[in-house]
């Protein structure tokens, strides 16, 4: 299993008229919560894309609101891999807020494409050699 933290203060223009975090801006936090933890690999998405020519699609987005996420509010945004990528790999992320309360779960399954043939790979051997010691 592999996880990784990350800390991202809430801004004015993702909430909603009450002050809260709109719904819709929690698909954003997995996005930033995804992205960190493959930088923390040591690899970067501009770096699948532009120089191995792979991109990772989203195959389903699941959300689970447990409670609010306010305006100016840090978070931290857990990502976890909890399972060996194949073909497809899942991202688990849960929103904390600065108290350390659980108010939110999230779970982003996505797929690799080889950009230059337009067909689905299993994880490349570059991710996996990453990942592999996390498994063990």
């Amino acid at each position: 299993m592999w996880v990784t933290e990350f800390k991202k203060r809430v801004t004015y223009g993702e909430t909603d008229q009450m002050g809260y975090l709109y719904y819709g801006n929690y698909a954003m936090l997995y996005e930033i919560g995804r992205v960190e933890a493959i930088r923390s690999l040591g690899i970067t998405y501009k770096e699948l894309e532009e120089i191995h020519k792979v991109m990772m699609p989203v195959i389903s987005v699941e959300s689970r609101y447990l409670g609010p996420v306010k305006y100016d509010e840090l978070v931290t945004i857990k990502t976890t891999i909890s399972e060996r990528p194949s073909k497809l790999i899942s991202f688990y992320h849960e929103i904390f807020t600065e108290e350390g309360q659980l108010v939110h779960k999230g779970t982003v399954k996505l797929f690799f494409v080889d950009m230059k043939t337009n067909k689905r790979v299993s994880t490349p051997e570059y991710v996996m050699s990453k990942l592999e010691k996390y498994f063990d």
